[in-house]
């Protein structure tokens, strides 16, 4: 057999239905049109997750009686009075507690380095002078660079200053006409597509509920998880609390990954506030606990309706769309890898199976009948 009757086969049976070819051009426009155009429409892609996000709870209102525009000003006051607490309350909180860690770092590199020292004094024959000085190094270039780009970055938001503000006024503005005329929009949409659309809205119907889920669940996730790790830190007494709490929030995009990054942040900071005592390891074993408590317990809670996903899948995601997207790489990683597992299952593998598909209801009905007489 020549490679091109194998591609030819092969052709014939993943794309000889009309609908597939139809799917597959909808699917490359709107993957190429993120990816070439993603920056540019980037306040048009937050928006339509804020207001996907914030849907469910319109309709939640307007289940209970409440008019459809009365349900959409009171969810976009609510979500203006939470943009506002984050842009005039945490985040100027956030930034200080960073700016000071930036400055306290040389003198964090420097105890860690006594400590080196105190260990290589104790262990002459498990730490040598030369791996010393190697960790030392590296540590110095690494430190020297992240301080590079905390420079560079201030000085890049100081031009920014305008996209931001462009972004705190246009986001909002979006977010409430696609939640005002959310059904006008999709008609438009819809009228956009082709009338031949069954396995499209086959595949849509599958993911709607679980994108929706997986968005709410996500960010009730990181809401929950930080403030229980910002007020353990404050039990404790650790500072920049507020920092790593929003961190350790973060850090449940990334499963498996996120939580084992973000230990270091965290032990650095305890290690160097309360030294090597007992102190630090209670740091250590509470966050130990909040990430267990949130992978066996919240999560499975709050995304009890997705997909389940294979440990390998999710980090192959992970690292792959947020190649391409970055945080919302990220962030949409294990939707995507459901809508591709859906697509998977749902493609069509040509005219001989899907008429065996067909055949299979009617045999089943009539080995009923003689099931029933036994």
């Amino acid at each position: 057999m020549t490679m091109r009757t194998i591609l030819k086969s092969w052709i014939d049976r993943y794309f000889s239905d009309e609908e597939a070819l139809i799917l597959l051009l909808v699917l490359v426009a709107g993957f190429a049109a993120i990816i070439w155009f993603g920056r540019m429409l980037a306040p048009f892609f937050t928006a339509l997750v804020l207001a996907f996000l914030l849907q469910g709870v319109v309709s939640s209102l307007t289940r209970r009686g409440i008019p459809h525009l009365l349900a959409v000003i009171i969810v976009f006051l609510g979500f203006i009075s939470v943009l506002l607490t984050l842009a005039f309350i945490l985040m100027p909180l956030i930034w200080t507690q960073l700016v000071g860690l930036v400055q306290e770092t040389p003198r964090m590199f420097a105890s860690g380095q006594g400590w080196l020292d105190d260990l290589q004094a104790r262990y002459p024959n498990l730490i040598t002078p030369d791996q010393m000085q190697s960790w030392i190094g590296v540590a110095s270039r690494e430190i020297s660079q992240l301080g590079q780009r905390a420079l560079t970055l201030s000085l890049a938001s100081l031009g920014n200053v305008m996209s931001l503000i462009i972004y705190l006024v246009l986001v909002p503005i979006l977010v409430f006409f696609m939640l005002k005329d959310r059904q006008t929009l999709v008609d438009f949409t819809l009228s956009l597509l082709p009338q031949k659309r069954t396995l499209l809205t086959r595949i849509w119907h599958e993911m709607d509920h679980q994108i929706a889920n997986y968005i709410r669940g996500k960010s009730i996730e990181i809401i929950i998880v930080g403030t229980v790790a910002f007020f353990t830190f404050a039990f404790f007494g650790l500072p920049y609390t507020a920092l790593l709490a929003v961190v350790v929030g973060l850090s449940v995009l990334v499963p498996y990954i996120g939580a084992a990054v973000v230990t270091i942040p965290v032990a650095a900071v305890a290690g160097f506030h309360f030294g090597i005592s007992e102190q630090f390891a209670y740091v250590l074993i509470a966050y130990g606990v909040i990430q267990a408590l949130d992978g066996n317990v919240l999560a499975p809670v709050l995304f009890s309706e997705t997909n389940n996903i294979h440990p390998v899948s999710i980090i192959v995601a992970v690292l792959f769309f947020g190649g391409i997207w970055g945080f919302w790489g990220v962030f949409f990683a294990i939707p995507l890898a459901t809508l591709l597992k859906a697509l998977v299952y749902a493609w069509p593998r040509g005219i001989a199976e899907r008429d065996e598909e067909k055949q299979l209801p009617a045999v089943e009905h009539e080995q009923a009948p003689s099931n029933r007489g036994t």
